[in-house]
Formats: C-alpha cells, structure tokens, sequence
C-alpha cells in the first residue's frame, strides 16, 4: 500500500485567500484526476478556516491545520518578507517542506516573498546560481513549458543554459516524454539575430554534450504552435509573454462569446454547437495552465496565480501532485551534475 503524498498550503496566500484556498482544494478533491492520492497541511487562522471547512467537506476530511495568525501581504517587498517572515503562512509552508512533513509547497501569496524564503530555507541545488519560474503553456497539441516566467530579470547565458537542463527535466517528470524538444527564445530564428547573451547561450547548448534535444532559436509565435516542448527565456520576456497570453485568451474569449449572443440566430447556432464551443472555451481558459514551479531548490515550490479563482488553484494542485509523484528531483540532479562536469572541462564563463 503506497503512502499518500502531503502537500504544504500556504492557506493565507493570494488576493483572496483563504476562502479561494479552501474551495480550489475542496474542487480539486471533487473532480482531480490525482484527488484520492493526496493530504495536506493547511497553514493558517485556524478560527478563520473553521467555518470555511464546513463548506468544504472534502477538505477537512483530509487535511491538517498548523495554526498561525500572521501572513504576507500580496505588496510585501522580499526583503520585508523575510524581516518578518518566521511564524507567517507562507514561511511556515515552506518550512513543513524541508523539515520533510510534506514533499512539496503551494502557495498563491507574493511571488518575491516566496521566492526569497524558499531560497533561504530550502536553498539552491549545487551549482545552480538562480531559480526559474515554469510555466505550462497550451499550445496545438498539447501543453509545452516556457520558464522563467518572472523570477529573474536579467539572465546571462550560464543561467539560460541552466534553465534548459532545469525545464527539459521537468517536462520528461510532468510529461513523461524521453528526450523532449528545447528552443531558446529570440527576435527571429537566423543566426544573426538576438543579443550576446542570446547568442552566447545558444553557441553553448548547440556545443554541449548533455543529451539536451537542443533544435535552436524559437519565435514567440512558435510557443503556442507547439515548434518545442520546451522555450527558454529571462524573466522579463517570459513574464510579458505570459501575461499576454493571458490577455489574449481572455480577450478572444471576449470576443466569440459576444458574436454568438449577437442575435437570436447566433444564440441559435451557439446551442446547437454547445458541446464544442465549452471544449474550446476549456483549452484557452488561463486557469487551466496555473501553476507555475520553482526549478533549481533543493525541494519544490509551485506558486499558484494571486488572483485565480477556485477552479485555477486546483488546477496548480494537480500540477503539484504530479511533481510529487515523479523522479522530477532525481532527473533534474542528474542532468545538472553533467552541465556542472562539462562547465569544469571547457572553462565556460558566462
């Protein structure tokens, strides 16, 4: 009989937690495809989450609550955070991860704040200079990754090279495909385009001996086109990207449900495609793709979108319980121990 994996909640974290928390958790166990194989530990207001629990039967049942009074604000500046951090929800969440009471954190709260007490307490794995945010993106086929999505500004091109080895392992944990596709983001797919750090890092993942399915330089029209599995980017363009994206979901969503409640004929039509206009609406909902994870801590993080509802914070649970129940860790640990060989033979220097 296999134990149950546990998950750290960080019950207090987001625009409207906790009672978005409860519900997401109480609507992942009710139509979770990984629902009967999880636990959590709720960190928060015990007073506060009582009555929330009598709304949400589900949760309750198999859920534990380590009580704190105290919390991040989503505005919190990281240095604040970690200032005040001890005893809050979200250092308490983390802390139930490496103290080893659950094998991985989700938290909704402030992206610095948890991304700076997840570094100090769960700490980077050997060699890897910085954390990179992974999101799943849908794209024509399927999903794809694109990281980092926010959690580094500016990149050199050891850190891209590192994103590489850190997002093609999640996708064979998450995907569970063998040698997936890894693009570098850039302004155009010839040789001649992108700036130094793009091209430094494409001429090491092209010369690299890490068994990476490296195919070159992407466009951002190739993300959703499914081109690669896998697309490699700073923060700062990976967030625009990704914020976009969102914008553009919404906005198409906008649009079609406008044109077919114009008239009583397009309310007509709208009936009779009912069942195809809802799978549609399903695969360009933004909340089905939240659920971004840290990559490169010794120890996992997904951060769920502060202002996602219900549906969207399960969404993020389903992401975690398939991290929990993959060798993601061990695949990442191997990969990276190669990266770190080749670096000490050729001298490479970002």
């Amino acid at each position: 009989m296999s134990i149950k994996p546990v998950l750290s909640i960080d019950a207090f974290g987001g625009d409207n937690a906790p009672e978005i928390v409860i519900q997401g958790i109480e609507h992942f166990l009710t139509h979770g495809d990984l629902s009967e194989q999880v636990e959590f530990i709720l960190h928060g207001d015990e007073n506060q989450l009582a009555p929330l629990f009598e709304l949400a039967p589900k949760t309750s049942a198999c859920s534990t609550v380590k009580h704190t009074e105290t919390f991040i604000d989503m505005d919190t500046k990281p240095s604040q955070a970690l200032r005040r951090g001890k005893g809050t929800s979200m250092w308490n969440t983390i802390e139930s991860v490496k103290m080893g009471e659950a094998v991985l954190a989700v938290s909704a709260g402030n992206t610095g704040a948890l991304m700076a007490m997840s570094k100090l307490q769960l700490r980077m794995k050997t060699g890897v200079q910085r954390p990179a945010i992974a999101a799943s993106w849908p794209r024509v086929d399927g999903m794809c990754v694109v990281l980092d999505v926010g959690a580094n500004i500016e990149c050199d091109a050891a850190q891209l090279t590192e994103f590489a080895v850190l997002g093609e392992a999640y996708f064979r944990a998450i995907y569970k495909k063998e040698a997936p596709t890894v693009g570098l983001l850039n302004v155009g797919t010839e040789d001649l385009k992108g700036n130094a750090v793009i091209k430094a890092a494409h001429q090491r993942l092209s010369e690299s001996e890490l068994d990476l399915n490296y195919v070159g330089y992407v466009e951002g029209n190739d993300i959703a086109m499914g081109t690669v599995d896998v697309i490699v980017t700073d923060g700062f363009t990976g967030n625009i990207a990704l914020k976009t994206a969102e914008g553009t979901a919404k906005l198409v969503g906008k649009f079609l449900s406008d044109a077919l409640q114009g008239t009583p004929w397009s309310k007509f039509t709208s009936f009779l495609n009912m069942h195809a206009l809802k799978k549609m609406k399903k695969r360009i909902d933004p909340r089905n793709s939240n659920g971004g994870v840290f990559l490169g801590l010794n120890g996992i993080v997904v951060k769920s979108h502060g202002g996602t509802d219900a549906i969207g914070f399960a969404n993020a649970l389903e992401i975690a319980v398939g991290l929990a129940e993959s060798n993601f860790l061990e695949q990442i640990e191997e990969t990276l121990t190669r990266l770190h060989d080749e670096d000490d033979n050729i001298g490479f220097i970002a």
